[in-house]
């Protein structure tokens, strides 16, 4: 198997397809490759991830900011808001205390302005992503070759980290360093910590190295057990200290979302949409490539993990995107294993014809085969990142009864709210809303773009902001004591008018009920004239002689 597995690897075949190429000149081409160390791999990825923290202009999930920045800041600044899950307790605070710390240290420096605000989690961000990017490369030098590794590095997470480091998933576990195990188990700890559904992942790992370990008993008593405890200590005394409480988050999340199926009520899919549509998407033109990899390797542990992650979250009801990303990389690799393969094979085959330098020309397969990758996912790349839903989401339509009747769930929300200074929401929204939001006095002040493609429900093209209007808002907290004060508002706001119908007890309630009685009789006795001078047919002299 090994064997099979190394004539595959381009490194192997690099020897092939140029018999007189000495070690000391191969050392020497590898010296100077792009990749050729651990330092120059994670300088490469970190410029590039970085780069690509301050260009995307766009979101991928509201999660980002409600479930880590927002919570970051009220840890850091004392006020922000908190989504229900932090008010359930199905969400640790270990997460957001990443963000908080890097708010704290911005406010010492000075530096809390708006713009660094929102670009320096991402630029703490692209590091973590950077190490995921290194031990992505370093995973596929261990499972297969150097060459494999150089084509492998294109997405990751920081999963890959704690795969590195299990030797159950190394092609020769017993080549793993002396606490490679240890480390393997302290980042699935800290994962699982982090996001409880990690355990899926870990549970396929575990079991492996469970199996194929000669020390269990070590295994679990002096390695899973105490390192375990530990990180579930640190958790549960950062969640004391931040809810006040005691809370085991773990169990609360397992009971919202396995077995009171809490999640559903955002949406579900059928049981293969992760194997005919969710997975295949993410994958892209990565997808005949990555199955080719998968085939050729004879890898099955990191491939069965793939498996095993897809059919477990399909039990679940719900599902997203995200929940697989972590095991995305994975199928990356192989994608690279197979183009490398292609690399191997045209070698040979320039080899067979004589040819002195494979360098001369690139492999027309290999050409090819970039091609069509770099023309199918640069464009997307490219508008993923910089237009689709390049604005923040205002407001989360998460109630069938808004959905379903918004204009009457408005109103009946109105009857003792306090008017809000701004309300923000999609296009979709705005529709249904606009004839209210006109009769209580807000008017549109901005209109953002959002997105080209359909979203969720609706098509979501823009985002709209309206404000409430100063001048108007004043008037109505404080009443008409004369008809000359409501004629005056009416004639410089004529669209309050349709505010004053059907609301004329809020209005009139300072005045007592027989003021506003007359009031409202003046009113009538006036309202063809008002109406006139509100249409541009009289002026307000013919009122006045008409009194």
């Amino acid at each position: 198997m090994r064997r099979r597995q190394l004539v595959a690897a381009a490194g192997h075949k690099d020897r092939i397809g140029n018999p007189n190429l000495s070690e000391e000149e191969e050392k020497r081409k590898h010296s100077y490759g792009l990749f050729s160390s651990s330092t120059k791999t994670l300088m490469v990825c970190l410029a590039m991830r970085m780069a690509n923290s301050l260009l995307v202009q766009t979101y991928f999930n509201p999660d980002e900011h409600w479930q880590a920045l927002e919570v970051a800041h009220r840890i850091a600044f004392g006020y922000g808001h908190l989504t229900w899950e932090w008010k359930k307790g199905i969400r640790s605070y270990l997460h957001p205390m990443l963000f908080a710390s890097l708010y704290k240290l911005l406010a010492f420096c000075h530096l809390d302005t708006p713009w660094f605000m929102t670009k320096a989690p991402r630029m703490l961000q692209s590091i973590f992503c950077a190490v995921g990017d290194l031990y992505l490369y370093k995973l596929s030098n261990v499972l297969f070759d150097g060459h494999v590794a150089r084509w492998a590095v294109l997405e990751t997470v920081l999963t890959l980290v704690g795969i590195y480091y299990w030797p159950c998933m190394r092609v020769s576990p017993n080549k793993a360093p002396l606490f490679s195990r240890k480390w393997g188990v302290a980042i699935a700890a800290l994962a699982c910590a982090i996001r409880p559904t990690s355990a899926i992942i870990w549970m396929y790992v575990g079991l492996l190295e469970l199996f194929s370990a000669h020390d269990r008993l070590k295994f679990i008593f002096l390695e899973v057990a105490p390192i375990g405890v530990l990180v579930l200590t640190l958790m549960c005394l950062v969640d004391r200290l931040m809810y006040c409480s005691w809370i085991f988050v773990p169990l609360n999340f397992l009971k919202f979302n396995f077995l009171s199926s809490g999640g559903d009520y955002y949406g579900t899919h059928k049981w293969h949409w992760y194997f005919t549509q969710g997975f295949p998407v993410m994958l892209f033109s990565f997808l005949p490539f990555s199955i080719a990899g998968i085939v050729l390797s004879k890898q099955w542990k990191p491939s069965g993990l793939i498996v095993w992650v897809l059919v477990l979250y399909s039990v679940l009801g719900h599902k997203e995107f995200r929940f697989v990303l972590p095991v995305l990389p994975i199928a990356l690799m192989f994608s690279g294993y197979s183009i490398a393969a292609m690399t191997a094979a045209d070698s040979s085959n320039c080899k067979r014809k004589g040819s002195s330098n494979r360098h001369v020309k690139c492999p027309s397969k290999v050409q090819l085969t970039i091609f069509f990758l770099l023309s199918t996912n640069i464009p997307m790349a490219l508008y993923m990142s910089l237009f689709h839903q390049s604005e923040e989401k205002g407001t989360l339509d998460e109630s069938d009864r808004f959905m379903m009747d918004p204009a009457g769930f408005a109103s009946e929300f109105a009857i003792n709210w306090s008017p809000p200074s701004h309300i923000v929401m999609f296009d979709s929204e705005e529709r249904p809303l606009r004839e209210f939001l006109v009769s209580h006095s807000f008017k549109e002040i901005r209109r953002f773009f959002h997105a080209h493609l359909k979203v969720d429900r609706d098509l979501q093209a823009s985002v709209v902001v309206y404000a409430f209007t100063v001048g108007l808002a004043k008037s109505l907290r404080k009443g008409f004591r004369t008809l000359e004060e409501l004629l005056m508002l009416l004639l410089l706001q004529p669209s309050s008018l349709r505010l004053f119908v059907g609301t004329e007890d809020c209005l009139l309630r300072p005045l007592g009920r027989k003021k506003s009685a007359g009031l409202l009789r003046s009113l009538l006795l006036k309202a063809p004239s008002l109406i006139s001078i509100l249409t541009g047919s009289c002026s307000g002299a013919d009122l006045e002689m008409s009194e």
